[in-house]
């Protein structure tokens, strides 16, 4: 076999798990085939560069090899080669994400704790018991 459908190809090399998602990311115009935006009828061919974004990264591939059948993960991995500067890219992002995870676990902002929330409503309690008194001086 020499030529299949990029959609396909997608889905036998297990990028998308569905063929409709293959095609609906295709449509929004997030896979590339030798720079240039395709359909998902547009056939590859082994050599081409295909370019897809998953996520936030962006994937770059060359087609090594075209099976029409979705097989095991070992033989899908063996239809495409990553470019050394992808695999570079996905490393920095990778990195990037662990770093920014940081300020996020921190408990300075976002939703107060159980224990947070008590001490707020006693902080509450206390004022409104000295602010306003119930009887009449």
């Amino acid at each position: 076999m020499e030529k299949l459908r990029i959609d396909k190809w997608l889905w036998a090399a297990r990028f998308y798990k569905t063929r409709s998602l293959a095609v609906e990311e295709i449509g929004k115009g997030r896979v590339r085939i030798n720079g240039q935006e395709v359909k998902p009828a547009r056939e590859i061919k082994v050599g081409d560069t295909v370019a897809l974004r998953q996520g936030t990264v962006i994937r770059t591939l060359v087609v090594r090899g075209i099976v029409n059948q979705r097989g095991a993960a070992p033989v899908a991995q063996q239809l495409y080669e990553e470019t050394e500067e992808s695999l570079r890219l996905r490393a920095d992002a990778s990195e990037q994400r662990q770093l920014g995870n940081g300020s996020a676990t921190s408990q300075e902002h976002g939703r107060p704790t159980k224990r947070d929330r008590r001490s707020i409503d006693k902080a509450q309690d206390k004022a409104w018991n000295n602010r306003w008194s119930a009887s009449a001086d």
